[in-house]
Formats: C-alpha cells, sequence, structure tokens
C-alpha cells in the first residue's frame, strides 16, 4: 500500500530539482547543511532565556530536524522518489534517519501481527509506570531522576517509536523499531552498529562514516564518529546543565576504544566479538561508565524539574 501520489504529487522533490538547476550542485549540498548549523545555533542563543530542561528539548528538537533535514535532502538527491505525503511522514512523523530505506515504494512490507503490537504496547506501559510511578516512590533527587530517565526510554524507544513503526509498517511503510534488541548483543559493535538507536546508527555510520572513510583510515574514523556522537551529546547533556563538561564524550570515547580493542588481535583471540565474552564485554563497556554519559548535574537541574513538570515526581 502507497501512501505517496504519483507523477505531479512529487512537489517537494520538484522544488529541490529546480532550487539545484538554479544554484548548481553546491547549491543542493549548501541548503542540506544549512538547517544542521542553523536551528542548534538559534536554539543554543536561547540559553538562559528558558528553563534548563526546557532549553534541553528545544536543543534536542534543533540538532534532530537539522541531521533529520540533511539526511532527507541528501536521499532525494541521489535520485530516489522522495516527494509528496510520504516525506512529510519522514520529516515529521518518524523518528529514524535511513531516508532510503523509509521513502521507498517498490518493496513488500509484511504487516506486524496482534502479539508485535502487544509487546510495543507493554514496553511503551512499562516506561510509564517507571516515570509515573516508580521514580516517585524514590522520591524527587538523583535515584529518581535516574528511574524517570530509564523509563522515558521505554516509553520513547523501546516503546512509543516502535509502536509507530508498527503503524507505518500496517501503513505499507518500511519503518523499523529503531531499538533491535540491544540487550542481546554479542558484541559491542553489534550493540552501537545494529541494535542501539538504529536512527542515530543510520546518521552516525551510514553517513558521517562514508565520508569520514574517504580520507582517514576506518579505525581513525571510527574513533572520530564516536567522537562527534560524544560532542553531540555534550550540546544536549552538559549545555544545558551547565556543568559536567566533557563526560559525554569521555564515554564515547571509551565506546570507540572498547570497538577497536575487540577488533584487534588480542580481542579477537579472547573472542570479544561473539559469545558469552563479546556479550559481557559488550554489557560491561556499555554500562560501567554510564554515569558519565549523563552526569549528576544534568539529573538534578535539568531531568529532575522536567519529571516534575509533567507530574511524574514531587
Amino acid at each position: 500500500m502507497n501512501t505517496t501520489p504519483e507523477g505531479d504529487g512529487d512537489v517537494l522533490t520538484r522544488a529541490r530539482d529546480e532550487f539545484i538547476s538554479q544554484w548548481g550542485a553546491m547549491g543542493g549540498a549548501w541548503v542540506g547543511w544549512l538547517p544542521l548549523v542553523m536551528l542548534p545555533s538559534i536554539a543554543a542563543a536561547m540559553r538562559g532565556t528558558l528553563p534548563p530542561w526546557i532549553f534541553m528539548w528545544v536543543l534536542a528538537v534543533a540538532v534532530f530536524a537539522g541531521f533529520k533535514w540533511w539526511t532527507w535532502w541528501g536521499d532525494i538527491g541521489h535520485g530516489r522518489e522522495g516527494g509528496g505525503i510520504r516525506s512529510i511522514i519522514y520529516l515529521l512523523l518518524w523518528p529514524g534517519m535511513d531516508a532510503k530505506q523509509f521513502l521507498r515504494r517498490d518493496g513488500v512490507v509484511t504487516k506486524p501481527g496482534l502479539g508485535v503490537w502487544i509487546f510495543a504496547l507493554a514496553k511503551t506501559m512499562f516506561g510509564a509506570l517507571l516515570i509515573w510511578g516508580l521514580a516517585r516512590l524514590a522520591g524527587n533527587g538523583w535515584v529518581a531522576g535516574w528511574i524517570g530517565m530509564i523509563g522515558l526510554i521505554f516509553f520513547l524507544h523501546f516503546g512509543s517509536f516502535h509502536l509507530l513503526a508498527l503503524f507505518w509498517q500496517r501503513m505499507g511503510i518500511d519503518a523499523q523499531p529503531l531499538m533491535r534488541w540491544p540487550v542481546l548483543a554479542n558484541s559491542l559493535s553489534d550493540f552501537w552498529g545494529k541494535r542501539w538507536n538504529a536512527g542515530f546508527r543510520d546518521l552516525a555510520f551510514g553517513l558521517l562514516f562514508v565520508r569520514l572513510s574517504g580520507w582517514a583510515p576506518p579505525r581513525i574514523a571510527a574513533l572520530l564518529i564516536f567522537l562527534i556522537s560524544g560532542l553531540i551529546h555534550e550540546l544536549v547533556i552538559t549545555f544545558p546543565a551547565g556543568a559536567g563538561y566533557g563526560l559525554p564524550t569521555c564515554y564515547f570515547i571509551i565506546q570507540g576504544i572498547g570497538v577497536l580493542c575487540e577488533r584487534s588481535r588480542i580481542g579477537k583471540r579472547a573472542g570479544l566479538r561473539r559469545g558469552v565474552a563479546g556479550r559481557i564485554f559488550a554489557m560491561t563497556v556499555v554500562t560501567l561508565p554510564v554515569l558519565a554519559l549523563f552526569p549528576e548535574p544534568f539529573v538534578l537541574r535539568v531531568m529532575v524539574p522536567f519529571f516534575q513538570t509533567i507530574k511524574a515526581l514531587p
């Protein structure tokens, strides 16, 4: 089932082609990057005028929207069908970053069964229970903030976004869940490369890595990807909190070093890319330094007030 009209309905693609015909290929590339530069810059200028938790969400939405536009603009720039209703859906109503997969209309999409719907709904309800139930029992401090954040991840990434993916699958669009059983990762590469937040994975490794590996060795390009990931998280975590600078970047650098270690000769001999050893290594590297990813000032100054605003905490 297609949700996009054919032919003349491809308004967005035709508008883009007209722009490039007037300004050239460099103009097309420039427009693709422009929102990615301008939107976060405008959002960053609001610091001090908004409560930290609102400022965090404004920054997050601005960064997301900039990257979202970049992926869409680049995809239709390669001659793929991307206009009309489906492009609007991709830009506004889908959190993933794989424009090629979402916009294509030549594949057969299997309709999800009832059991999958129930599972996605259960994850959403579990997240809500953590946010508006268990977190409140922990008071309104650091522990409560962490419980709320875990609940938010389940409510959004594991639950609501999964339900949204199922809905678009039902409509004939190949939208895959962002979270793909990360607990089953058999290596650190498997965790970050296939299972955790496929939207960010598609962006970081599908777009940035391809470009960086063109002028840097693969290992250096991989480390740069994790460095960039850390800097992006700095923008939406430590910048709104006004403290803890450098800790999220350190977290992602640790992840990058971990990936290189498991791919080294010693890592291969130790079996860090498969089996029990790979699972233990992956979960250890991901979880042990996680407090650096979300420093205490962020939890107390940004997330706790947010949960208080939505009536999850007293």
